[in-house]
C-alpha cells in the first residue's frame, strides 16, 4: 500500500497551534508560580503566638503532639494541625445564683431562681448567690478528659454549696458562719474536680449574696439586727472589761507598792527606835542615877512650857502676892 503525504497545514491553523502553545506555557509557568505562593502562605499560616498566661496544645490530625510555651512556635497549618491555647495562669470565674449581663458600671446581674434557693438543715430556705474562681492546671486533662469542664464546674459547685448549706442552719449561714461555709464548699469542689480529672484548681469560693427569700425578708432583717446588737454589745462589755482590768489592777499595784514602802518605813523606824532604846539602856545601865535625873529634865523642859504652873510660896503667903505665874514668867523670859 502507497504511503499518502499528509496535505499541508493552513499557515493560520499553525499560528494559532502556536499561539495555543505559548498560552498554555505561559499559564502552567503561572500557575506553578500560584500554587508555590499558596503553599508559601499556607506554611506561613502555621507559626502562633503563645501569651504569657497561656500554654499551647499542639495536635496533628487531632492527636496531641506536645505542649507549646509561652512565644513563638510553628505547626503543621490548618487543616493538618491545630494549636488550641489554654489559660494557664489567669484566674477566670463561674457565677451559680445569678448571672452578669452588663458589668458596667453600673454592672447589672439577673438572678437564676433555680440555682440561688438551697434548703438548710433546719429546714429553711436561703437565697445563695456566689462565684468560683479556678485555674487550670493541667491542660492537657481540662481539653480531653471532661466534655465540657466549666459546664462540669458550674454542676458540681452548685451541688457542693448545697451540701455545704445542707449541713448548717439558717443563722450560721446568715451571720458568722460564711467563712466557714467557703472553705467547706471550696474543699468538696476540688475534690469532685479531681475526681473527674479535670485539670481544674479551685483558687476560692466567694459568697456573693445571702438572704432568706422575699417573703420572709422583713423577719430575718430584725433577727440579724438583733444578732448584730447582741454582737456590738458583747463587744462593748469586752472593751469595757479590757480598760477596767488593766486600771483595777494598777490601782492594785499601787497599793501594794504603798503598804510596801509603808511597811519598809515602818520596819526602819522600829528597828531606829529599837538601836536608840538599847543605847539609851547601856547609858542607863553605866549612870542610872545621872540618867534618870537627865530624863526628868529632859521631860520637864516638854511639859512645862505648855502646862499653866502655879508656884506658891508659903513664906509670902500673908502678901499681896502669894503666886508666882511660871508660865507668864518662861514668856517674859524669851
Amino acid at each position: 500500500m502507497a504511503y499518502q503525504q499528509r496535505p499541508p497545514i493552513d499557515p493560520e491553523i499553525a499560528r494559532m497551534i502556536e499561539k495555543f502553545k505559548a498560552n498554555f506555557q505561559q499559564f502552567l509557568k503561572n500557575t506553578s508560580f500560584i500554587v508555590v505562593a499558596l503553599l508559601a502562605l499556607w506554611a506561613f499560616s502555621g507559626f502562633f503566638t503563645i501569651q504569657p498566661d497561656q500554654e499551647g496544645v499542639v495536635m496533628i490530625f487531632g492527636k496531641y503532639q506536645r505542649i507549646a510555651q509561652p512565644g513563638w512556635g510553628w505547626n503543621m497549618p490548618s487543616p493538618i494541625g491545630s494549636v488550641i491555647k489554654v489559660p494557664v495562669t489567669r484566674v477566670q470565674k463561674i457565677e451559680v445564683g445569678f448571672r452578669t449581663i452588663d458589668v458596667g458600671p453600673p454592672a447589672r446581674y439577673q438572678r437564676v431562681i433555680g440555682e440561688s434557693l438551697m434548703l438548710t438543715g433546719d429546714e429553711n430556705i436561703v437565697s445563695l448567690e456566689f462565684i468560683v474562681q479556678f485555674k487550670v492546671k493541667d491542660p492537657l486533662k481540662y481539653l480531653f478528659t471532661v466534655r465540657d469542664p466549666n459546664g462540669t464546674l458550674q454542676d458540681a459547685a452548685e451541688s457542693a454549696m448545697r451540701e455545704v448549706i445542707g449541713k448548717n442552719e439558717i443563722d450560721l449561714v446568715l451571720t458568722e458562719g460564711k467563712a466557714k461555709i467557703q472553705t467547706e464548699c471550696q474543699e468538696i469542689i476540688q475534690r469532685y474536680m479531681d475526681d473527674y480529672r479535670s485539670g481544674i484548681q479551685i483558687v476560692t469560693v466567694k459568697l456573693q449574696d445571702v438572704n432568706p427569700p422575699d417573703e420572709v425578708n422583713d423577719a430575718f432583717k430584725d433577727v440579724i439586727s438583733a444578732q448584730q446588737d447582741k454582737e456590738r454589745m458583747i463587744n462593748e462589755s469586752q472593751g469595757f472589761k479590757n480598760r477596767v482590768i488593766p486600771e483595777a489592777r494598777g490601782e492594785a499595784a499601787e497599793q501594794i507598792n504603798q503598804a510596801q514602802a509603808y511597811k519598809e518605813a515602818r520596819v526602819t523606824e522600829a528597828e531606829g527606835e529599837a538601836e536608840r532604846f538599847l543605847a539609851f539602856l547601856k547609858e542607863y545601865r553605866g549612870g542610872k542615877d545621872v540618867t534618870r535625873a537627865r530624863l526628868y529634865l529632859e521631860t520637864m523642859e516638854e511639859i512645862l512650857p505648855n502646862m499653866n504652873v502655879t508656884i506658891v510660896d508659903q513664906g509670902l503667903a500673908n502678901g499681896t502676892l502669894p503666886h508666882f505665874e511660871l508660865k507668864a514668867a518662861i514668856k517674859k523670859g524669851q
